[in-house]
């Protein structure tokens, strides 16, 4: 299967670059240093390259924060790796980390 994000509607995809990235593992969205022009609506689209069948997820809102709740935390690193990898010669593993914090 394949993760992606519509954003706002359709067909307007979100973009991987330095601040976005899809998980293709979990299909998780992140995004770093949000901005006002990342507020709007994000639906995740799920699609299976073996049927071409598509699953669209409900819309969720994102929203910022105005009234300093969020504050300074430190910093930390997510990690979500099996205990074991268990790979064969040859074929491509990965594994994500991602970094958070101020």
């Amino acid at each position: 299967i394949i993760y992606s994000w519509v954003f706002n509607e359709f067909p307007s995809f979100v973009s991987e670059d330095s601040r976005r990235f899809i998980s293709q593992e979990t299909g998780n969205l992140y995004i770093s240093k949000v901005q006002t022009s990342d507020v709007g609506s994000y639906i995740c689209l799920v699609k299976n390259t073996v049927t071409n069948a598509r699953v669209l997820s409900p819309p969720t809102p994102l929203t910022l924060r105005n009234d300093g709740v969020m504050g300074e935390y430190e910093p930390k690193i997510e990690v979500h790796f099996p205990y074991t990898v268990t790979a064969a010669r040859g074929t491509t593993v990965k594994m994500e980390c991602f970094a958070l914090g101020k």
